[in-house]
């Protein structure tokens, strides 16, 4: 199957969730055992969790957690699913968000690096 970077409209019913006037930074989608869908948030101040409608990947229905910016999303154990821990449960990640999730991680740390490459999604 073919993924595709968060959508323009996944990106504004995320937009509602948000503290206004907050930019998002990063976002991208994990589960629980493939069944239960999340979006993270990563903005300036926070790393806000939605939980999605059953069995949706792209429909948000409430805030789950919301973490201080501080917090580190990895590392992501990449051995056969990509998965990391946060808030005492581990999610599951698509492969191709492992570099977002270093990024988020790595500008915590003090890294220099550039922005979301699609903030107008």
């Amino acid at each position: 199957m073919e993924r595709m970077p968060v959508s323009a409209e996944v990106r504004r019913r995320v937009r509602g969730y948000l503290p206004a006037g907050e930019e998002i930074r990063y976002i991208f989608p994990a589960s629980w055992n493939e069944t239960v869908y999340f979006l993270f948030v990563v903005t300036d101040s926070a790393v806000t969790v939605l939980s999605n409608r059953f069995w949706s990947r792209t429909r948000p229905k409430r805030i789950w957690h919301v973490f201080p910016r501080s917090v580190r999303i990895g590392p992501v154990e990449t051995n056969l699913i990509p998965v990391f821990e946060l808030g005492g449960h581990t999610f599951e990640v698509e492969e191709e968000y492992v570099s977002v999730i270093n990024a988020c991680d790595a500008e915590i740390a003090g890294g220099d690096l550039p922005r979301d490459p699609f903030p107008e999604l």
